[in-house]
Formats: C-alpha cells, sequence, structure tokens
C-alpha cells in the first residue's frame, strides 16, 4: 500500500459506520442464481432484515433501488423507521423518478418520522424504459440534488430555473426536514467522470464497489482532489459482500458453496437484467475477475459474487482476524464507511456482528435520540456540509 500523505477526507478519525444491506431487490438466495421463495423480496423478510441489523449494533443499512424485482425503498423506509431503535436508513433513489418538489416533502416527513435517522444514496441510472447519456442523466441529478438542499434550506419562496426544471414555490414549511444543518447526508457511488464530477460538488460519501487496493486508492486521491477544487471534503464508502467463518478453510468453502449450484448463462443473464449491468463500475470488476485464476482478486477479495450480481461482485473472504484486519487496511487508506453484505443476509448479518463488528471502533449511537453523535468530532451522519 502507497505510504504516501494521507488522503483529506471529512470525518479524520478512525472510527467508521458499519452498514449492512436489505434485499429490498430479490437479492438474496443460499445457493447464488437458484431463487428461494424463504428468501424472496418482501416486506416481511426484508423487514426481519433491517431489525436484526438494528438488533446486532449495525450503525446504518442500505434500502437498495431496482425496477424489475423489489420494493419501493422510500415506502418500505417509511415502515421500517419507527421499528427501528437506532439504525439509520440509507435509501437509494433514483432521480428523476419523483417531481423534485415532491421527493423533498417526502423525504421531509420520512426524516420526521426517523427523528433523522435517515441518508439518501443518490442514483442517476437510466429510468425503466429510457436510454440516455451520463451527461443528461447526470446533470439533471445535479438539478434535483440542488433543489432538495435548497427547498430544505429555505425561508419563505423558493425559485429554481434550471436546464431541466423550473420551480416557483411560494412556501417551503411542508419541506423542512428534521436535520436542520441541510438535510439527510447523501451518498453516491459512480466511477465515470460525470459520476465522480457530480458527488465532488455535492454528495457527502463516495461509495466504491470491490476492486484492488491500489485502485481504490488512486480513486480516493482524484475524488478528493476533485472535491477540493469545490472547496469541500468528502467521506469514502466501500461497498462489499463479506463471509467471514471461524476459519479461513471454513469460508473459503462457504464461497465455493455459494456459487456450486449456478448456471454460468443464468448467472449472466440475472446481471443482464440490473439496469447497471454495462456501467463503467461494473466493466471494471469483470475485468479484474476475468484476470484472475481463481475468482481471488487479491488476498481474501473473492470475485464470485460478480458471476450472477451486477453492482457489488466481490466479498471479503477469511476467518475473523483476516477478514478484520483487511477492513483495518480500507481503513488506513481512509475509509469511513462500510456497506456490506452477506448470502443468505440475515445469516450472514449474524456471523459479521459476532465475529468482527464488535472489534471495530464504530461512531457511537445515541439511543435517545437514535442518532449518530460527536465523539469526539462530528461523525458522518450529522457533520454539516463543506
Amino acid at each position: 500500500m502507497n505510504a504516501s500523505s494521507p488522503i483529506p477526507v471529512r470525518s479524520p478519525e478512525r472510527k467508521v459506520e458499519v452498514a449492512w444491506f436489505s434485499a429490498l431487490c430479490g437479492d438474496d438466495y443460499e445457493y447464488l442464481g437458484v431463487p428461494d421463495g424463504s428468501l424472496r423480496s418482501n416486506y416481511e423478510h426484508c423487514g426481519d432484515i433491517v431489525r436484526t441489523a438494528d438488533r446486532l449494533g449495525y450503525q446504518n443499512i442500505l434500502l437498495p433501488s431496482g425496477w424489475i424485482v423489489g420494493q419501493d425503498a422510500l415506502a418500505f423506509a417509511s415502515a421500517m423507521a419507527p421499528q427501528t431503535r437506532s439504525i439509520n436508513q440509507l435509501v437509494a433513489l433514483r432521480m428523476g423518478e419523483v417531481w423534485p418538489p415532491m421527493l423533498g416533502r417526502a423525504l421531509a416527513t420520512l426524516d420526521h418520522i426517523a427523528k433523522g435517522r435517515l441518508c439518501i444514496n443518490i442514483i442517476s441510472s437510466d429510468m425503466p424504459g429510457t436510454k440516455e447519456s451520463n451527461e443528461v442523466r447526470y446533470a439533471r441529478s445535479s438539478e434535483i440534488i440542488r433543489i432538495l438542499q435548497g427547498m430544505w434550506a429555505a425561508e419563505g419562496p423558493y425559485e429554481f430555473k434550471g436546464e431541466f426544471y423550473e420551480i416557483s414555490l411560494p412556501n417551503t414549511d411542508a419541506a423542512k426536514p428534521y436535520q436542520q444543518n441541510g438535510g439527510p447526508l447523501m451518498y453516491f457511488g459512480g466511477i465515470s467522470p460525470a459520476a465522480q464530477d457530480l458527488c465532488a460538488k455535492h454528495c457527502d460519501v463516495f461509495l466504491m464497489w470491490p476492486e484492488t487496493e491500489d485502485r481504490i486508492e488512486a480513486t480516493m486521491r482524484g475524488m478528493a482532489e476533485k472535491a477540493a477544487a469545490h472547496g469541500r471534503t468528502i467521506d469514502f464508502g466501500f461497498r462489499s459482500h463479506v463471509i467471514v467463518r471461524e476459519t479461513e478453510a471454513e469460508a473459503r468453502a462457504a464461497a465455493d458453496r455459494l456459487i456450486s449450484k449456478l448456471d454460468r448463462e443464468k448467472g449472466q443473464e440475472i446481471k443482464d437484467r440490473s439496469m447497471d449491468s454495462k456501467s463503467l463500475g461494473v466493466m471494471r470488476q469483470d475485468e479484474l475477475r476475468a484476470r484472475s485464476d481463481d475468482l481471488y482478486i487479491e488476498p481474501h477479495l473473492w470475485s464470485g459474487v460478480g458471476l450472477a450480481r451486477s453492482g457489488c461482485g466481490s466479498a471479503i473472504v477469511g476467518d475473523p482476524d483476516q477478514v478484520y484486519e483487511k477492513l483495518q487496511r480500507y481503513i488506513d487508506l481512509g475509509i469511513r464507511a462500510f456497506i456490506l453484505s452477506g448470502y443468505p443476509h440475515l445469516e450472514e448479518c449474524d456471523l459479521f456482528a459476532k465475529h468482527v463488528l464488535p472489534r471495530l471502533d464504530t461512531v457511537k449511537l445515541n439511543e435517545a435520540q437514535g442518532r449518530l453523535v460527536p465523539d469526539p468530532v462530528t461523525p458522518l451522519t450529522t457533520a454539516p456540509r463543506k
């Protein structure tokens, strides 16, 4: 790992936010690519994942956005907020699906229901049934983010005129969020230049899919420079699957078992259903997997998940010490948020919480408010934007 100067991050302390994943888009299996009715995406099963992660002490949970299979993340989060004690919900939202003023009001309402335990994962993929250029999609997303943040901060009338939206609102009181420091934090992932520019200008946490450590470091340094050009600092997050067992042999065997019934053509079909299957980030992961002999693109980073899944395609695999040490290497780089998952999601959620989560220095939770609080610096989900 490069021993050069530290990458500037928004949260310099090594305390991290550890999130799990609820399979709203049908992404839950015992054997990858083999449908299992007991693990299908529904309110009861996905709700069990959220409640379990909350009980086990995870700080956040990603609620993904899909189309062909799945549930609406925003509606689902509204139902979950009163059922959880302290966990945040990271709600994935495709920009443009909802008229921005109405989206701002819906998010403000959810923020109040959750008493501030809300974050947003900005998605700029094509809307179902459409195909647009990167430039159009990210320009539209930029306007929507500006509208949301403008409405949440406005006192009195709010006006906006852009390329995609022209809005005149005589009163924005209904859009005031619970979080009065600029609204929910915005997480964003995307490796293309247009995607990185959007995050550098507007968002708070830049999410990355698994790649080799040298590539992760290079991406982080580039993003830190882009943010600095706009007078900002950002935090960095890492989205990965995880397979942890008491021994390395057991963990590797669990990884092999996961794909033991996978038909490769069926796996590709599952990948191709996703609207991000041809994105630059997915192709970079595919290229690394193609270069590996045993699906391990570097020690303890196994790319077998990408044989039947778009998006995040690799898992950290090993015994508790190996998984912990791998995470520490990312923390050394400046990663301050992890979004993890495993198959099946409930079982792996419990295993990671048993073997690794208590050893990580995580941001503390205020049980009375259910919000992340400073200790001793303002952590990820309450820091004012810079």
